[in-house]
């Protein structure tokens, strides 16, 4: 059979138009925008990123995950701006501060787009701001978790190695654990920067001023992998009590040779996956009530399966979701390494 041979032009027209085609048949169910307020250099956001690609994939929607790259606030409200302007379906933000963000997230909701907070900010912001529902830790809650388990061990006092002094949240971890020990948090906890060379210097300048010191508290990996590498210096690795925040292979690695007492887990897969699902459900069922959207995503079994695979346990309150605190310690490393930085 002779083959048929189309003119150039019309070639291109055949070309483009089959490639039109198989992305409409593929297109997403629905666009959702992730706001966070994490600067390029927080690795830890990549478990989140993770959540969120994963809901995607299991749901048929696209979230581009947004953030400030040198996580300026201000830079923030203008990615949250820029979200409502594009009336995507719905925005998923953390609450880094909430006067910052307010007038912002107040556009959102002002356009009809439905919102969900996560992370940082409390249940009460989130209602202020009409979010639907929020999804994070209990900052305070989980820093007094820590101090009443430091508390039990006979520390009296510690440092705080904020490195994101700029997040309110950041605050209530130290205060939570503060007041479980008895201890001043103002007068306790140091700005470090995010910087792991100056991390490192004012961790070990305070460590020498203050030989007294019982405990270290680390907000995250970002203050927390630098202060494991000074007790190491310093020779106080498995002597100075070291609990931290969320985790990284560093942290993992200081857990299992004893430098790292504890790290307090906020499960940050779940904040990136359940707002994505959430939101998608809403969508797909044409309804506005987050119970039912959360129970129908219970009964989700590529949702179950995650959970299973990744030794993950959310709280399911009336509204909200609870992804934190879990605790890591010795006896359940090895449960998590695999997935730590990845998925847990």
């Amino acid at each position: 059979m002779k083959k048929i041979k189309f003119p150039l032009v019309l070639q291109i027209i055949i070309t483009v138009s089959i490639a039109m085609f198989a992305v409409n048949a593929h297109a997403a169910d629905a666009h959702f925008v992730f706001v966070g307020h994490s600067p390029d250099s927080d690795t830890w956001w990549n478990t989140v990123k993770n959540g969120i690609k994963d809901a995607n994939k299991d749901f048929n929607v696209d979230t581009p995950f947004r953030n400030p790259p040198n996580g300026d606030l201000a830079d923030m409200a203008r990615l949250i701006e820029q979200a409502a302007a594009e009336n995507v379906d719905g925005v998923i933000s953390t609450i880094a501060n909430y006067d910052v963000l307010k007038s912002s997230l107040d556009k959102v909701r002002a356009k009809g787009i439905l919102l969900i907070t996560v992370n940082s900010g409390t249940v009460e912001e989130s209602r202020k701001l009409g979010a639907l529902m929020h999804i994070g830790q209990a900052e305070y809650v989980a820093g007094k978790a820590a101090g009443e388990r430091a508390k039990a061990d006979g520390i009296k006092n510690y440092l705080c190695v904020n490195h994101y002094a700029t997040n309110v949240a950041s605050f209530e971890r130290s205060r939570g654990f503060g007041e479980a020990i008895g201890a001043d948090f103002k007068s306790s906890t140091i700005d470090s920067g995010q910087d792991p060379t100056e991390v490192a210097s004012k961790v070990t300048g305070y460590l020498r001023s203050h030989p007294d010191i019982q405990s270290v508290l680390a907000l995250g990996p970002n203050s927390a992998d630098p202060t494991i590498q000074v007790l190491k210096k310093l020779g106080l690795a498995g002597k100075t009590y070291f609990a931290t925040f969320d985790l990284s292979p560093d942290i993992v690695k200081g857990i299992k040779d004893g430098t790292v007492k504890f790290a307090i887990d906020q499960q940050p897969y779940l904040q990136g996956y359940i707002p994505v699902a959430i939101l998608a459900i809403l969508k797909k069922q044409k309804i506005n009530d987050v119970q039912k959207a959360t129970e129908l995503l219970k009964a989700d079994p590529k949702f179950q399966k995650h959970l299973a695979d990744y030794g993950l346990d959310p709280v399911y309150g009336d509204r909200d979701i609870s992804s934190g605190p879990g605790f890591v310690t010795k006896d359940n490393v090895e449960k998590v390494e695999k997935y730590a930085g990845e998925y847990r």
